[in-house]
């Protein structure tokens, strides 16, 4: 026997989908909120510094970085994400102020830092290596707390293994 649709059969199978999707949205946004992009810590010998970053992860947004800002808080930063490990560059070109620039391998630890790179400056600042990620933080920042070549950053992004 086939059963044949009713009004009710069909009102109830039009809530149970909206419930289903309700259920799919509410975990989606449960999850997103779980991996929090925002908070990224650097642990060293001294201990474990924490930073409030921007994640930039396309070309246009790496592009844009910093550029034009004229402050950064101490406990701020951007982490460039370029998917995938290989050699990058980055200059001061139109960047207003001065910036510690990390740059990070795969693993998370951290291959080599650029302190206090020129607001302006056109020449090319390299990673020592195939590096991931980049987090620029402000000039200066890097020294206080001994973060240096070795140390490990913690982020959901960085440490996804």
């Amino acid at each position: 026997m086939i059963a044949s649709s009713t009004p009710t059969t069909t009102l109830l199978m039009h809530i149970l989908r909206s419930a289903i999707a309700a259920v799919a949205a509410f975990m989606l946004l449960t999850f997103s909120v779980l991996a929090d992009d925002g908070q990224l810590t650097i642990a060293n010998a001294k201990g474990d510094y924490k930073f409030n970053v921007e994640v930039v992860d396309t070309n246009e947004s790496r592009a844009q970085g910093l550029m034009f800002r004229t402050s950064m808080a101490p406990d701020a930063g951007m982490l460039f994400d370029f998917k995938e490990s290989r050699q990058v560059s980055f200059w001061m070109q139109n960047t207003l102020i001065p910036l510690d620039m990390l740059f990070i391998r795969h693993d998370g630890t951290i291959a080599n830092i650029q302190v206090n790179a020129k607001p302006m400056d056109p020449t090319s600042i390299p990673s020592d290596g195939p590096v991931e990620f980049v987090l620029e933080i402000a000039g200066g920042r890097s020294v206080e707390p001994g973060i240096k070549a070795g140390d490990t950053v913690l982020h959901d992004r960085v440490n996804k293994q």
